[in-house]
């Protein structure tokens, strides 16, 4: 049976009232996790950076943005751990659409509108 892959983005902030060491230990743990189950992963780090709003009276975080492929359980596994794990602030995981799929939504789209006036008349 083939194995579904699937791309991924997984954005997280860790709290910037953490030692320097101890923030990049917290994204060093999740930039390892996700090279054991995924491929193509991709981490940019955005550093140390002001939020919008205060979160439990922090207000700075370090950002990591993970592009990635993995298998669709990979994720959920992933977030259950980032929720758990202190220091973590806030964490999004979000499904890379391919280009190729949005090319043929936007080519059903009218088609769909045709036949939705082709009933009204």
């Amino acid at each position: 049976m083939e194995k579904k892959i699937c791309s991924y983005e997984t954005l997280f902030a860790v709290s910037g009232n953490l030692v320097e060491e101890d923030a990049k230990a917290v994204i060093e743990k999740f930039v390892t996790l996700i090279n054991e189950n995924g491929t193509d992963v991709n981490v940019n780090e955005w550093g140390k950076r002001r939020l919008a709003y205060p979160i439990n009276y922090v207000t700075e975080g370090y950002y990591v943005l993970v592009n990635y492929k993995s298998e669709p359980s990979f994720p959920l596994e992933l977030e259950r751990v980032l929720g758990i794990t202190e220091g973590v602030l806030r964490y999004m995981t979000t499904t890379k659409i391919e280009k190729a799929a949005k090319a043929e939504e936007v080519v059903e789209a009218p088609e769909a509108t045709a036949e939705v006036e082709a009933t009204e008349a």
